[in-house]
């Protein structure tokens, strides 16, 4: 658990709007979510070759995460774009409002978290000194 607070507590603002994308994503898999085969397929094959590609472009030794990154972003990018087809999107933005208030809540109460231990991991840094 200590180190989920740490993490939190030092994670650096592009990861909080990776992570933001994340919870965005999973939203809207929820609400929209479609068992059909072709659409996962289809993101995997999208996610291999242009996580590959990726891969290729970016500098050697970027770990784990790095790489995990690379695949899963064209996954989402592909599944997300055939979830939403057809349903009225505007841009990211769901025509129901409520999907947008959820996924939105989601992500503010993420940051807020984050801020939370910030502000608690500062505390007790300064409270050592």
């Amino acid at each position: 658990m200590r180190a989920i607070a740490q993490y939190l507590a030092t994670m650096q603002s592009g990861k909080i709007v990776l992570w933001c994308y994340l919870i965005w994503y999973l939203t809207t898999v929820y609400f929209h979510f479609d068992p059909a085969p072709q659409i996962w397929i289809n993101a995997l094959g999208i996610s291999a070759i242009i996580g590959f590609a990726l891969m290729l472009s970016v500098s050697a030794g970027g770990g784990f995460w790095q790489n995990f990154r690379l695949f899963m972003m064209p996954f989402g990018v592909s599944s997300f774009s055939a979830l939403i087809k057809g349903k009225s999107f505007v841009f990211i933005f769901s025509p129901v409002l409520n999907e947008l208030f959820v996924s939105a809540s989601l992500c503010v109460g993420f940051v807020a978290i984050v801020l939370l231990f910030r502000h608690k991991y500062r505390a007790v840094n300064v409270g050592m000194k």
